[in-house]
């Protein structure tokens, strides 16, 4: 289901014996567009005000329940690692927050969760709140995983960023659209009324972006100004269905991701190209 990312903030989230603290942001890594932590406020509940729970940890539940519930004891939260979130998250951060849960490493695998499609967890690795396995044993040996640039990026900070198309701007980051089953942004929402009058809101799929100038503030992309502005009104209205998105795919001219080719689940989304 596409969803707006937007809509989990102020979530509570319950963990097996009672509520943890309320979802604040989410951080995405800016190569897949996977969206790999929350970042939860606890209030005075444990001795950290903000921790990271990740998509690996969810149950399914109804999207419309208002909640989000994690197979994990409170306890388990307040003694995993600690963790800066005013500060960028580094790899070695991640290496020791997955480590501590058994969880698998989402990076350098073939599909956007690594090893996986989804960010499923059942038999991949060992219970919550346990040693590091052999698994992030290695990892945590090899110097390119301690040193790589480990690209996660806040929802909140990037929103309000410029839209540039191929031939000039054309508006600003409103919003986020994610599929709650692959824990994936698809979307940007762009607010275009600041660029013309009668301006709209429009969705641009994330493999539809070539470069983000994060110094800059800005994302851009090859399609062109009237293409983004004659694309279908996008009315705000979730969950987005398939139709609509059939019909954005084909104004623009773009595959769609959801086909049966293995391109939905891809690691690196690729930017779009000549057309």
């Amino acid at each position: 289901m596409l969803r707006s990312i937007e809509s989990l903030y102020g979530y509570p989230v319950i963990a097996r014996d009672g509520e943890i603290g309320s979802v604040d942001e989410a951080y995405f890594d800016d190569e897949a567009w996977g969206v790999r932590y929350l970042i939860v406020e606890t209030g005075n509940l444990f001795d950290k005000e903000r921790v990271l729970i990740s998509p690996y940890s969810f149950e399914r539940d109804n999207p419309e329940s208002g909640t989000i519930k994690v197979d994990l004891t409170r306890q388990q939260v307040k003694d995993s690692p600690g963790i800066d979130t005013h500060k960028p998250v580094s790899r070695q951060h991640e290496i020791d927050y997955l480590g501590y849960y058994g969880y698998p490493a989402y990076w350098g695998g073939a599909y956007v969760w690594g090893m996986g499609s989804y960010p499923t967890f059942g038999a991949m690795g060992a219970a919550p709140g346990v040693e590091i396995d052999a698994r992030m044993r290695r990892l945590e040996h090899e110097e390119d995983a301690r040193t790589e640039d480990t690209h996660l990026r806040s929802t909140r900070a990037i929103k309000g960023y410029g839209i540039e198309a191929a031939d000039g701007g054309i508006g600003h980051v409103h919003g986020f659209v994610f599929d709650d089953v692959a824990w994936v942004i698809r979307y940007l929402i762009v607010d275009t009324r600041n660029w013309w009058p009668g301006g709209k809101e429009v969705l641009i799929a994330t493999r539809w972006l070539n470069h983000i100038d994060w110094i800059g503030s800005t994302v851009s992309t090859p399609l062109t100004r009237h293409e983004v502005r004659s694309s279908p009104l996008f009315s705000g209205t979730f969950p987005i269905d398939r139709s609509f998105e059939e019909r954005l795919h084909k104004h623009y001219g773009q595959h769609e991701y959801w086909l049966p080719d293995g391109s939905e689940d891809s690691a690196v989304v690729e930017p779009v190209g000549e057309r």
